[in-house]
């Protein structure tokens, strides 16, 4: 009986732990409202759930976590794992992480090689 208890408490708080960093950054209520332009160069390319993501060092040599969309979204973009590579200059529109600590964005259009790919094109406002 306590194996059986201690197993399923186990169970649900490594299913918990799994998704609190998932879910803490879907949505965009983690984001500031306004939109700000990155640009850099591609030092990693994710195309993993929940959200495909680029690295991206800028001038200053912050490097960026840039989430693009789902990645239904991101197909519908456009954007696939081999559009870009490590190594390619990118510019980024997109809201930043409300902790100016964090060096982290989520993407609503990413610029390469002047091709255009909209993740969140009803997200884009005008400057």
């Amino acid at each position: 009986m306590f194996r059986t208890l201690w197993s399923a408490t186990l169970a649900l708080g490594l299913a918990i732990a799994a998704a609190a960093p998932a879910g803490a950054h879907h949505g965009w209520s983690w984001a500031e409202e306004d939109q700000v332009r990155l640009e850099g160069v591609i030092e990693d390319i994710s195309m993993n759930p929940p959200h495909p993501s680029l690295r991206v060092r800028a001038a200053d040599g912050t490097v960026w976590f840039v989430e693009l969309g789902n990645p239904g979204r991101t197909a519908r973009s456009g954007f696939a794992g081999d559009t870009a590579s490590v190594g390619d200059a990118v510019t980024v529109i997109g809201n930043r992480d409300r902790d100016p600590t964090e060096a982290h964005m989520k993407a609503v259009r990413i610029v390469i090689d002047g091709r255009t790919y909209d993740m969140y094109p009803e997200r884009l406002r005008s400057d």
